[in-house]
């Protein structure tokens, strides 16, 4: 059960991390150079529409798993090393970043849009992409934390 709770946290961690990657360095200055203000806030309503039922996924996913882990392979949190503790913290931090982004400005882009309300619609998007960035940055910091931290790079 270990290994397949590993590959799942794993599985899901990269989708979620690689989502954010793919949608914040490829997806949103291709579609800011080719699409106009409407087109380009329809394709991101459509996008994070879908990209979000997988964080969704991910987020349940990675969250159990991790929690399955640690209990574990440790006997308790009190036992869990400094990256551990470090990678669940900030995987709790990334979660509530994502539902302010879920049920705050993404609503507020899918409304904007439904509405043809292209000025609120820029405005939301521009909000939802502040804390993807900020979630981004979030997410690859667990990534090197995970991949260094076992082996001791942080005490």
């Amino acid at each position: 059960m270990i290994s397949i709770a590993s590959l799942l946290h794993v599985l899901f961690a990269v989708i979620w991390v690689g989502g954010m990657f793919f949608a914040y360095m490829i997806l949103r200055p291709a579609a800011a150079n080719v699409l106009e203000a409407p087109e380009r806030l329809m394709l991101w309503r459509r996008v994070l529409a879908k990209f979000f039922v997988w964080v969704w996924k991910s987020v349940v996913i990675v969250l159990l798993s991790g929690y399955w882990l640690g209990f574990a392979v440790f006997s308790g949190m009190d036992a869990w090393p400094t990256h551990v503790h470090v990678m669940h913290g900030l995987g709790l931090i990334m979660a509530v970043l994502f539902l302010v982004v879920f049920f705050l400005p993404f609503r507020q882009l899918r409304k904007a849009v439904d509405a043809q309300d292209w000025e609120h619609g820029s405005r939301a998007l521009a909000n939802v992409r502040r804390l993807v960035a900020l979630n981004l940055v979030i997410g690859l910091i667990v990534v090197a934390v995970a991949s260094g931290g076992r082996f001791g790079m942080l005490g």
